[in-house]
């Protein structure tokens, strides 16, 4: 039976989870997801995963923090003046906003924390920092 390499196009269901087995995404109920392996548009360790799979293989696979969205970066977290938000917006910690960067492209960024005087917001992947666990079935070869 064919296994899946480097340069395939596939369809998988996964089911993602955190540590404490919260469930942050997953195909169930939606069409498989559909990349390229090794083309770069999956996190590293998924894209590993799926290597050497075979059509109707399921396994289970922990994706340290490196292979998934990276190590929570403390240079990605700063203080802005509140005063450089509109008085009428409504701010809360979880909210994400997007922000002009310097080189024209946009970032989205989460508020972590709030003062009377500035924004504490954090610019990492929502899931930066952590270790991930994805339950993955190989559905197609394409």
């Amino acid at each position: 039976m064919a296994q899946a390499k480097k340069g395939d196009t596939v369809k998988v269901h996964y089911t993602g989870t955190l540590d404490d087995g919260t469930m942050f995404d997953t195909s169930a109920e939606r069409e498989p997801l559909k990349f390229t392996v090794g083309g770069g548009e999956v996190i590293a360790g998924f894209d590993t995963a799926v290597i050497e799979m075979s059509i109707g293989d399921k396994k289970v696979t922990v994706i340290p923090a490196g292979e998934a969205y990276g190590e929570h970066s403390k240079d990605l977290v700063t203080d802005v003046d509140r005063e450089r938000f509109p008085a009428d917006m409504e701010l809360e910690i979880g909210q994400q906003l997007q922000v002009g960067l310097q080189d024209g492209n946009q970032a989205v960024v989460m508020i972590v924390d709030l003062s009377d005087t500035s924004v504490t917001l954090d610019a990492n992947h929502p899931l930066a920092g952590q270790q991930l666990t994805f339950e993955i079935e190989l559905v197609e070869i394409l």
